[in-house]
């Protein structure tokens, strides 16, 4: 071989090395922090299936003002300590644009944490712990509704429906599980509902049936759960298995919402309600295409937390095009002036109570009937009529 041709094929060949970082520094970075693992995957695996949906959709319309939006997804396995490394290595080492994703509420917290301390633009997703919002911090933004927004559409139902005299509270120790309970307790006071009982348990746990005994000495007429998808399904089946038959069964969203929940719990689920922040029949653009087009890609349901993720992605995309750079302070502002319609709802970062750069959305209620989620309350958006009273021994039989 001549040596000139060498010359020409070492050139050539560096240009070419040049030119892939070249062309793959083109893409805008994001980086996503979810629960891939764990005893969270099921909530992990929905989301995540869902902002990969919204970025096959954004990059096919032209991405970001024509160049490519890539997520880069971190495990964080559950833990607060996890999440909070995966975020250090998503700002110092892949040197994202900014922060996507959190769905533990310690773990999101943990998140928030390291992107303020960073000057990291960070949406959460889902991780509803009030106090993610309450710090003041100009970095962190949430979609979702707060977990002291939860029982808001659940309220009048119960007020018009079951007029319940007392209740029973389950909860989870963990942060969202205490702050939801704290939150409930406070609004079973507003409603002059007596709370007989309040009872956090260990999350992970395989024997509630202690706890539910005395549940059942107490004889709620409603007995409210705050847990995720394992737990949910083990106290309703140990329920069944008890005879706790108060007059309404109802989840704190969570694990109440989620297909696996039924499929855990099988007829224990039965006329099992739940406060829900989505359904994919509500009036919103582009929800009920979204639900379809996840069950054909997928071959499986989608719930309010998959329409989170979805919702999330399509905010950060509209946030990267308005802004006048890709430096912190210019996405953080870009965040802030957002005013968007998305399938989980309006969007819009607004401060009310003791929170900042929230979004404020109503919630609902559904019901586990015939084996399907429906949407019952409030009437006018319902999928299905409500259920109630129920005859739990008829349902259980």
């Amino acid at each position: 071989m001549k040596k000139s041709t060498v010359i020409v094929i070492a050139l050539l060949f560096s240009i070419g090395l040049f030119l892939y970082p070249a062309s793959a520094q083109e893409a805008i970075k994001v980086g996503v922090i979810l629960p891939v693992t764990g005893e969270k995957a099921k909530f992990g695996e929905i989301e995540k299936k869902s902002f990969e949906m919204a970025l096959e959709e954004i990059n096919a319309a032209g991405g970001i003002n024509g160049k490519k939006l890539e997520f880069i997804f971190e495990d964080d396995t559950g833990r607060p300590d996890v999440a909070r490394s995966a975020a250090e290595k998503l700002i110092t080492k892949d040197q994202v644009v900014m922060l996507g994703g959190g769905y533990g509420s310690s773990e999101t917290f943990a998140i928030a944490n390291v992107a303020q301390e960073s000057g990291m633009p960070f949406l959460v997703s889902t991780g509803s712990d009030n106090k993610i919002t309450e710090q003041k911090w100009e970095y962190i933004f949430r979609i979702n509704p707060p977990v002291s927004d939860y029982p808001r559409g659940l309220e009048s139902f119960l007020t018009e429906v079951v007029k319940p005299q007392t209740a029973a509270i389950l909860y989870e120790n963990t942060n969202f599980g205490s702050s939801g309970q704290k939150e409930f307790q406070q609004t079973c006071e507003r409603l002059g509902i007596k709370v007989v009982m309040a009872e956090g348990y260990q999350s992970g746990g395989v024997d509630f049936k202690p706890l539910l005994v005395n549940v059942k000495k107490a004889n709620p007429d409603l007995i409210y759960m705050i847990s995720y998808v394992m737990d949910a399904s083990l106290l309703m089946k140990q329920s069944m298995e008890l005879r706790l038959t108060p007059k309404v069964f109802v989840g704190g969203g969570a694990g109440y919402t989620l297909p696996e929940f039924q499929k855990n719990a099988g007829k224990a689920s039965d006329a099992v309600f739940s406060a829900t922040l989505w359904y994919q029949t509500l009036p919103y653009p582009g929800a009920k295409e979204y639900y379809d087009k996840f069950l054909k890609k997928f071959g499986m349901d989608t719930e309010y937390h998959g329409a989170e993720g979805y919702a999330s992605a399509y905010v950060i995309a509209d946030a990267l095009k308005r802004a006048k750079s890709l430096k912190p302070e210019d996405v953080r502002g870009a965040l802030a002036a957002t005013d968007m319609m998305t399938v989980f709802g309006p969007v819009k970062f607004i401060a009310y109570d003791k929170m900042t750069n929230q979004n404020k959305l109503p919630t609902y209620v559904v019901q586990w009937l015939n084996d399907k989620l429906e949407l019952v309350w409030p009437k006018e958006v319902a999928s299905k009529p409500y259920v109630y009273p129920i005859d739990w021994e008829k349902v259980w039989k």
